[in-house]
């Protein structure tokens, strides 16, 4: 039976849809002698509202509702005879439905969560240093306002980074655009206080892609029909002696490893619709510190030693900018709210509407999410999100 919040959720999506407007592109401005320059200013916003089964209530077992803005950015680009910039900011609010969690929130905060200078030699050499993504997981290179589902799993981060890091990047497509690599040397863990010694994240990632390709340093989610795209990657990271096993004795450094494989395919037919797949497995390897007498807590949780990975398939009508989709998740956690080897399933499915391709979209996902064993901290919850995309 419909619960009668559900009903307020429907309600409320179909306000968010009537309060909908014409999205337009960022203004753009050019300069030089014959304006071969140019900058563009954009903002980028995904509202959304959420309903979680659990949460609330004096046994923290009632259902939460929250609107909340997921994303809300404004973004700088600029290009000159090979030079480029890219500087964006984002706004914070005080969500209080989190990934696994319901709390009280925290502060909102603004930040900078890009700053990065671009050369471009030619398509086989470029170069990309400051802050900005780095290159190991294909998800978390995805454009975050062109996802296939609502959004990147909360689960794929690497460990003492969030999605973002620090340092330069040589990168380029050869062979015609079938081969791309990248070269990355990276902070990795910045407090070097808590770590054994401070070094480099190095990592390295290469991809070949077929059809009509994938030549930039983003990838997409989908491309909503317009291109028919099979790629195939693979990355793998390295920082030494990242940290203890034993902090209370500051004993048994670790060092970190990880790899990853992931296969993305989009296929339109026309007249039937377009399809889309995408997979992709990851480990990540911390000398097993969790076995430690004290590991270093970056070392366990979500973020620490794992494995796993997720499978995506989506269908777009033929006619219609309707696309839905399908989501599986399967990872294992070396320890996680204090079970060892944990294992986390989580399901979701929904459907994308593009009223103005990626700059006016509504999404509604379904998700549910199963520990193997649960735990006062970490209990089987379903979800129901409504969003909101808005591109100027």
């Amino acid at each position: 039976m419909i619960s009668f919040k559900k009903c307020k959720i429907a309600a409320s999506v179909a306000s968010l849809i009537l309060m909908a407007s014409s999205a337009f592109a960022g203004p753009t401005w050019t300069f030089g002698p014959e304006d071969e320059g140019l900058m563009k200013l954009e903002y980028k916003g995904q509202f959304q509202l959420d309903y979680r089964d659990t949460g609330s209530g004096a046994d923290s077992d009632d259902s939460t509702m929250d609107f909340n803005f997921r994303r809300n950015r404004i973004a700088l680009m600029g290009a000159y005879k090979g030079l480029g910039i890219y500087f964006q900011t984002e706004y914070n609010e005080d969500s209080n439905i989190g990934a696994f969690n319901v709390t009280d929130g925290a502060d909102g905060n603004f930040r900078v969560i890009d700053a990065q200078i671009r050369y471009k030699f030619n398509d086989a050499v470029q170069v990309r240093m400051g802050k900005y993504k780095y290159n190991f997981s294909r998800e978390n290179l995805e454009a975050c306002e062109a996802p296939l589902t609502l959004d990147r799993s909360v689960m794929i981060r690497a460990p003492f980074v969030e999605t973002r890091d620090k340092g330069i990047t040589l990168w380029g497509n050869l062979f015609n655009d079938v081969f791309q690599y990248r070269l990355d040397a990276m902070n990795g863990r910045s407090d070097a206080v808590s770590a054994p010694d401070s070094n480099f994240r190095y990592g390295a990632r290469a991809h070949v892609t077929f059809l009509d390709g994938e030549t930039g340093y983003g990838y997409k989610g989908t491309y909503m029909g317009k291109k028919k795209v099979i790629t195939l990657g693979a990355a793998y990271q390295v920082e030494n002696d990242i940290a203890y096993a034993d902090c209370a004795n500051k004993e048994d450094e670790v060092d970190y490893k990880a790899w990853t494989v992931d296969l993305f395919a989009e296929y339109p037919v026309e007249g039937v619709g377009t399809f889309t797949f995408s997979t992709a497995y990851m480990e990540y390897d911390l000398d097993d510190a969790y076995l430690g007498a004290d590991p270093d807590t970056g070392v366990i949780g979500v973020n620490g030693e794992k494995n796993g990975g997720y499978t995506k398939v989506a269908y777009m009508l033929p006619n219609m900018p309707l696309q839905f989709f399908v989501r599986a998740e399967n990872w294992s956690f070396a320890q996680m709210d204090g079970v060892y080897d944990q294992e986390v399933d989580w399901y979701g499915g929904g459907v994308n509407y593009y009223v103005r391709g990626q700059n006016l979209k509504f999404t509604v996902e379904y998700s549910t999410v199963d520990f193997d064993e649960e735990t006062s901290t970490a209990e089987d919850f379903d979800s129901l999100t409504a969003q909101l995309q808005v591109i100027f």
